[in-house]
């Protein structure tokens, strides 16, 4: 068997910055930035999970888990054969996956979870806030609609926040992600010197 990938989790509700952290992680040398969403909206209408993914996302739910784990799965695979990701060397940090309890038990066996970062942001008008300006910036439709973006924070009470309880408090470390992306990105990094 393969040995498992070395894996930091970046978790939080929508708006939160998993995003804008796991970008900047990216570009640091021996970390490898995936981030779900992105690998779902990379995706065009011509491709079945694309237009599986526009279909759930303009609802605000989520992509169901095989569907999920299978792209995630090929897009990592990808990145092994092009050389921009090497299991040996490299730490993956993962955006948005896994996504609820079910898809952390299917990954168990590929993922070797070293952190997980929960990036706390307590006042909800300020994460809506974040997601309508990325809207905008991103033109992205499922951040745009307020009803949806309701939809999606409570999607991540009830399916995605049990997450924590699965990996447990010892691989769990909060950050509050109100601070200023460099403050968040300091308290992220103090974290990893750490695993």
């Amino acid at each position: 068997m393969e040995t498992r990938y070395r894996s930091v989790l970046l978790f939080g509700a929508p708006g939160s910055g998993k995003g804008t952290q796991g970008k900047i992680l990216g570009t640091i040398p021996n970390f490898y930035h995936c981030a779900c969403g992105d690998m779902f909206r990379n995706l065009t209408i011509d491709h079945d999970l694309g237009r599986i993914f526009i279909e759930y996302s303009s609802r605000g739910e989520l992509v169901p888990d095989e569907l999920t784990i299978r792209l995630w799965r090929d897009n990592i695979r990808y990145a092994e054969q092009s050389g921009r990701f090497a299991r040996e060397r490299d730490t993956l940090v993962l955006d948005g996956i896994p996504r609820n309890p079910h898809q952390a038990v299917m990954l168990a066996e590929t993922l070797d979870v070293k952190a997980l970062i929960n990036l706390t942001c307590p006042d909800l008008s300020k994460m809506i806030e974040r997601l309508q300006r990325r809207a905008l910036r991103e033109n992205r439709l499922d951040d745009a609609n307020l009803d949806v973006i309701k939809k999606r924070l409570e999607i991540y009470e009830r399916e995605t926040k049990p997450v924590l309880d699965h990996y447990g408090s010892a691989l769990v470390h909060t950050v509050d992600s109100t601070q200023s992306p460099m403050f968040v990105l300091r308290n992220i990094l103090d974290i990893l010197a750490q695993v």
